[in-house]
């Protein structure tokens, strides 16, 4: 991943705030690498601010648009789904597409094409739909031009799920605290409020998980979620 944020938690002497991995980079309510719901590399998460929900399939996908590139600077980093980038393999970063999609870049202007996959979140400047490696942006044409207009498809779907809400049980991760009665205490709070609540402990963890819920639809949790950010900040949603 390129960008790096810190979560703040100022309650209840929080020890640490868990990331579950749900099979989705990471930054602001997520890692980018776990997935959501079932569907890896599709967990909403938030860069500067502004909060991105990837789609739940690449089926259809097909857009225009300004393609870029990164190289050296970034070598050997991890990228969203928790590989280190390489800058010679044919891989990109694309905001929404589920993390693992192959698409087929075409350079408008030119008509050359090239294939590579979506391991990494970006690019998150202007107008840009998607960031090449170097060695997507040297096949495609573009290293000395730094960006091109391209179209961009995907050449294959994500796990049969359709864009939109997805029904289940779902939950949000408030907190994980070393404090059992603490966690309880926090659980009645979030009962009171009407938003249910649990607490179970993690043996490999050493702490109390507290979750709000359960919600019945990813939709709801993810409203919800965003509503309760500024009281319970880094908190996040998952799937049971």
């Amino acid at each position: 991943m390129r960008t790096t944020c810190f979560f703040i938690a100022p309650y209840y002497r929080v020890v640490l705030l868990v990331l579950l991995s749900l099979s989705l980079a990471g930054c602001g309510l997520m890692d980018f690498g776990g997935g959501g719901g079932g569907t890896r590399g599709t967990k909403t998460y938030t860069v500067r601010g502004k909060t991105y929900r990837p789609y739940l399939t690449a089926d259809g996908y097909r857009e225009d648009g300004i393609a870029s590139w990164y190289g050296k600077d970034f070598h050997g980093k991890k990228t969203a789904n928790g590989e280190r980038y390489n800058m010679y393999s044919m891989t990109a970063a694309h905001k929404l597409l589920p993390l693992g999609t192959k698409v087929r870049v075409t350079h408008l202007r030119t008509g050359r094409s090239i294939v590579v996959r979506v391991n990494d979140r970006g690019p998150f400047v202007g107008n840009r739909i998607i960031d090449l490696s170097y060695a997507g942006a040297r096949e495609l044409g573009i290293i000395g031009t730094g960006t091109a207009r391209v179209r961009v498809e995907a050449l294959d779907g994500f796990d049969g799920v359709r864009p939109g809400d997805m029904d289940g049980r779902f939950y949000i991760q408030i907190a994980a605290l070393s404090n059992q009665s603490s966690a309880q205490d926090l659980v009645r709070r979030l009962q009171g409020r009407n938003l249910g609540g649990r607490a179970f402990y993690a043996p490999s963890l050493g702490l109390w998980r507290v979750q709000a819920g359960p919600f019945n639809s990813l939709n709801h949790a993810e409203d919800l979620s965003d509503e309760l950010n500024r009281q319970y900040p880094g908190n996040f949603v998952v799937a049971e």
